[in-house]
């Protein structure tokens, strides 16, 4: 997977840089909400029937574009798998979610908070955020970052292979970010001007598992 250009945060605060990468699931005290909701959560949905030539089940809910869908034409072949294999996953409800860990991985790395950035990403993924952290605080800098907003979502590509699902999301926003120095002076970027990102991020989880989590695998900018 790409090494570097990753990023995690932690639930509720401010966000903002410019390098992204990972995702959910979180065992402590003060634990995240899924990318997918916990299944004793969802309202409960029929199975749906997906034949060949058929059009791919509306999303539920979350972000679409003008024809209405959280989706890529590209992604539709991998999303019959995945429905196939997991009839309960919802395009619209994981994208919902994929921004949600969008802002909570980015706040993380920003705030340099491995324990949630560790329950957020897979190992190499959490690695390449703990040694661009360590660097980052060996310098005595820190990241005064804000998450603007998120223009755009879309599931762009899907894998199923025989025991795990990759969904890769496109993300466009716009994202403040200032570096200070040890005394806190501003010795790079600004707060007043908010710069275009587009991210590509690659949410993976074990088809069949009782855990609705998924987490970050891979991750650039494109």
């Amino acid at each position: 997977m790409t090494a570097f250009s990753i990023v995690l945060l932690a639930m509720i605060a401010a966000f903002l840089g410019m390098r992204l990468y990972s995702v959910l699931g979180k065992r402590t005290g003060h634990e995240q909400e899924p990318v997918l909701p916990r299944r004793e959560e969802r309202t409960a949905l029929a199975p749906v029937r997906v034949d060949e030539g058929d059009a791919l089940p509306p999303p539920a809910t979350a972000a679409t574009d003008a024809a209405g869908l959280v989706y890529e034409p590209a992604a539709e072949a991998g999303l019959r798998t995945l429905l196939a294999a997991d009839r309960h996953f919802d395009a619209g409800r994981f994208v919902e979610g994929a921004n949600a860990a969008y802002r909570m991985i980015l706040e993380a790395y920003w705030a340099g908070d491995r324990d949630t950035l560790r329950d957020l990403c897979d190992d190499d993924s959490y690695q390449a955020f703990a040694d661009a952290i360590d660097a980052r605080e060996a310098r005595g800098e820190t990241l005064d970052n804000r998450l603007v907003g998120i223009e755009a979502t879309r599931i762009t590509a899907v894998e199923v292979g025989r025991s795990d699902a990759r969904i890769t999301v496109r993300y466009q926003a716009d994202i403040s970010a200032v570096t200070r120095d040890a005394e806190g002076k501003v010795i790079a970027g600004s707060l007043s001007d908010a710069v275009p990102a587009t991210d590509l991020w690659t949410f993976r989880r074990a088809v069949g598992s009782s855990d609705p989590n998924w987490v970050l695998d891979e991750a650039e900018s494109a």
